[in-house]
This record gives C-alpha cells, structure tokens and sequence, in this order.
C-alpha cells in the first residue's frame, strides 16, 4: 500500500481511533436518563455494581492492564439491556468485539458468583410480611412464594434452556435453577432441585403456589383441574391472582434485560448471564430501581414439553391433597 491509498488508510484509523476515545465516557458523564435508557441502572446504582464485582474484577484489571471495573460494568449492562451482537455493542461503546466478549464473560461470571447472595427464601422473620403480601394481592393465605419455569429462545429460535424461578409478591426471585435444556420438563426440573430436598426434608410455614404442570404436594398447591363447587372455583381464582406475581416478574426481565428476549450465546456462557441478569434485577428491585418504559415483542408462551414428568409418591399426593381441601374448607 501506497501514496494517496495509504494517506486514506492512515486518516481512516485516525478518525476511528478519535472516533472510539469518544465513545467511551465515564458513567458519570451520563446524566441519569441517559444511563437508565442504555443501562437500566442510574449513577449510584452502578457505583453500588461495581463495588460488588470489583475485588474480582480489578484483580483481573491489575493483570491485564486493561479498562477501568467501571467500564467493565458499563459494557455488561450494556450487553444486557440491548440484547444486541457483541460487535454492535462495542461499536455503540467504543471497544472491539472480543473485548466485550471477555468483559460480558468475567463479569457475568463475578455477578453469578453472587446468587446465594442476592437471591434466598424468605427467613423466619420475612414469612409472615411475605404471606400478608400474598394475602392483598390475590386473597390467597399462607402463601409464601410462586413457582414457574421459562423457557428462552435462542437465535435459531428453538427454546434452548428452561430456568426455574421463585419470587413473591414484591418480585423479588428467591430461588433459582439455571442449568437445564429447554425440553426439559418442569416438574423434573423441580424434582431434581436443592428446593424441592430442602423443603421436602424441612416442611415450609407456608405454601408456593404453582400451574398445573407441577405436582400437588403438601407445601406445593396447584389449582384444581376441573372444580366441582363453588369454593373450589374460588380457590382457583384467588391462586390465579396470587400467580400473576411470577407472570409478571417474567416480563419485567424481559423488559429489563432485552438479552433475555433472543439469547445471543452458546449455552455454555448464557447460564451466567442468566443468573447475573438475576442478580442484577434484585439489586434493581431492593434499590427501586426504575423500569424502562420498553416494551419487547419476544414470545413468552411455553413450550410443550418434550420430557416426561417424573413421578412423585402417592403420599406425596395424597397429603397435598388433604392440604388443599383444608385451605378450601377454611378460607374459601
């Protein structure tokens, strides 16, 4: 390459190299809208971000010398929030395409790391807020949490991972399991969960309420299938309102991570983002962070499930059951 060919070629990465010391600017830089309508988080929230992750996160910068935990976590949120290609994202930023690739991998990996953390069943001392929240909401006692599985579609849009979420009636997930393939029943995704041993072994003082693709189980109450009295359709009705706390929850995600709509990632690497992306929406929730006004057109409906359900035992079923028909008989 020569004379005027290579004079263009040397301007060209000149105005490209202006071009990315431009874009990339400090949060505080941002005024409030700006970060909220490209990160979902505002300057105190992404401050509170960054010092969580920064023990890991400036170790790795110390080594490699590179950006700054602040411009780390800019790039994630970003990654996040736009559900865009990692080379769109380093273009709006100002980084190149493998850096966001390596900067969404280690602080997804930093924020994943923090789910027990972040996300946990209510404590003794939470259960009976939880249950009067429950109660305003749908009318429905003794309720503790909801229970649901989503599936997400990949970019071939096949449903290529189905997690297990818990929250309550603020929206905040209290458990999670992010790990199985998308033809993987619910009810075995349950079966095989630390939830299901854990509150198998030690009975909750409440319920969760959860569809009918779950089994009846003493701490676990599914609507009936085909009510046959009126305080049967009554209980029916209130577990519906009391269940639109987790329809809900799914769509808040949705809105406020817009990877979630079409994951972008090979399975192996989206499970972290997943559970950052968990851990980013309670931060959100416990810091009342506001909600972009975005809304996603992604389909949410589940897919059939491919696999077949496990078996739970008959006592299992039997005392479930005699649970259901108590709540019934005394509140509805």
């Amino acid at each position: 390459m020569s004379g005027p060919l290579l004079l263009w070629a040397t301007d060209m990465a000149g105005i490209v190299h202006r071009h990315y010391h431009f874009r990339r600017r400090e949060y505080k830089q941002y005024t409030n809208e700006e970060l909220y309508a490209r990160f979902r988080f505002g300057n105190a929230d992404i401050k509170y971000i960054a010092e969580l992750v920064r023990p890991e996160l400036q170790r790795r910068t110390r080594r490699s010398h590179s950006m700054s935990v602040e411009e780390q976590v800019l790039i994630a949120l970003r990654f996040y929030a736009s559900g865009s290609f990692y080379q769109v994202v380093g273009d709006s930023i100002g980084v190149d395409k493998s850096t966001v690739n390596k900067v969404v991998k280690a602080v997804s990996v930093t924020l994943a790391s923090l789910v027990n953390q972040f996300v946990c069943f209510p404590r003794d001392d939470q259960i009976s807020q939880t249950k009067g929240k429950f109660l305003l909401l749908g009318n429905m006692p003794n309720t503790i949490g909801v229970i649901d599985c989503t599936r997400y579609i990949n970019r071939k849009g096949r449903h290529s991972i189905n997690i297990q979420l818990v929250d309550d009636a603020d929206l905040l997930i209290t458990n999670c399991v992010v790990k199985w393939l998308g033809s993987v029943h619910d009810a075995r995704i349950l079966r095989e969960s630390a939830l299901y041993r854990k509150l198998q072994t030690n009975r909750p003082d409440g319920i969760i309420l959860g569809d009918s693709a779950y089994p009846l189980l003493p701490w676990l109450m599914t609507p009936f299938l085909s009510p046959n009295t009126p305080e049967q359709a009554r209980f029916n009705t209130a577990h519906s309102k009391a269940r639109c706390a987790i329809e809900r929850l799914n769509g808040v995600l949705r809105r406020r991570f817009a990877f979630l709509n079409y994951l972008r990632v090979e399975p192996q690497g989206v499970c972290n983002i997943i559970l950052a992306c968990i851990v980013l929406h309670n931060i959100a929730t416990k810091r009342n962070v506001p909600l972009c006004d975005e809304v996603n057109d992604a389909p949410t409906e589940p897919a059939e499930n491919e696999d077949i359900p496990p078996t739970f035992s008959q006592n299992e079923s039997v005392t479930g059951h005699a649970v259901r028909d108590a709540i019934v008989r005394n509140y509805f």
